[in-house]
């Protein structure tokens, strides 16, 4: 008798359906310079229609980290896209550069759908938050490598800026008498979850339990919240 994937884990129709499921999230993302949608080998953008005439690419990859482990446990997967494309774009716009697409990495041992779809429909709400289109992705599924139930997410994220107008390099160019702007970061983001974790461990807090610093949100649901897309305000302030 011979063997196949899905004898080995790996289902390939759930994929291909999950694929049809995440089509339209993509395409309400495109943007000018976009060509085509989802479905090919490697994804086409077109920088001239997006408006560039000498462009500086700038790019940028990262997860969400351990943040992932809280989600887990709270079963909340709706917000982890957009934490996800918020670590990548906002360090594109630290240097100017105005995010134009986005792709993403989803690794799991076994695919389930609903959880993979919630994810990616936080992926297309960051980039609309952005104005970046979701132009690829891919999907591993990969038993033995995750445990059952958990995954793995990374983003990459590519801006252009016009060559010359990119913002100051903090390490070279910023200088004594130099007025530097600020902004207050709306929480911890997607960053030190590691250590929000081990305090969380530490205190004995219960996640279902009301949150000490917000009473409206559960402990876990406060921790959930997404990081805070930066790119409109910034590349507004980058004008003047």
């Amino acid at each position: 008798m011979g063997l196949s994937y899905k004898d080995a884990g790996v289902d390939i129709a759930a994929g291909n359906a999950l694929v049809e499921t995440i089509k339209p999230l993509a395409a309400a993302t495109q943007r000018a310079g976009s060509i085509d949608g989802l479905g090919g080998f490697g994804a086409l953008f077109d920088l001239k229609a997006a408006g560039f005439k000498d462009p500086v690419l700038v790019a940028a990859t990262d997860g969400v980290g351990t943040k992932l482990k809280l989600a887990f446990e709270a079963r909340q997967f709706d917000t982890l896209g957009i934490d996800l494309v918020a670590m990548c774009v906002n360090d594109l716009v630290v240097q100017g550069a105005e995010p134009l697409f986005f792709l993403d990495y989803f690794a799991t041992a076994d695919l389930d759908q609903e959880v993979a779809a919630a994810v990616v429909k936080g992926i297309a709400e960051g980039c609309k938050q952005a104005g970046s289109a979701l132009i690829g992705g891919e999907t591993a599924e990969m038993p033995g490598l995750y445990a059952s139930g958990e995954f793995d997410l990374a983003g990459f994220s590519v801006g252009a800026i016009e060559r010359g107008k990119g913002l100051p390099n903090p390490d070279r160019q910023i200088a004594s008498g130099d007025t530097v702007i600020g902004l207050a970061s709306s929480g911890v983001h997607s960053n030190g979850y590691s250590l929000v974790r081990k305090i969380v461990e530490y205190t004995g807090s219960d996640l279902a339990a009301a949150a000490p610093f917000d009473a409206s949100l559960t402990l876990g649901a406060s921790l959930l919240t997404p990081t805070k897309i930066y790119v409109r305000a910034c590349l507004e302030a980058a004008k003047h």
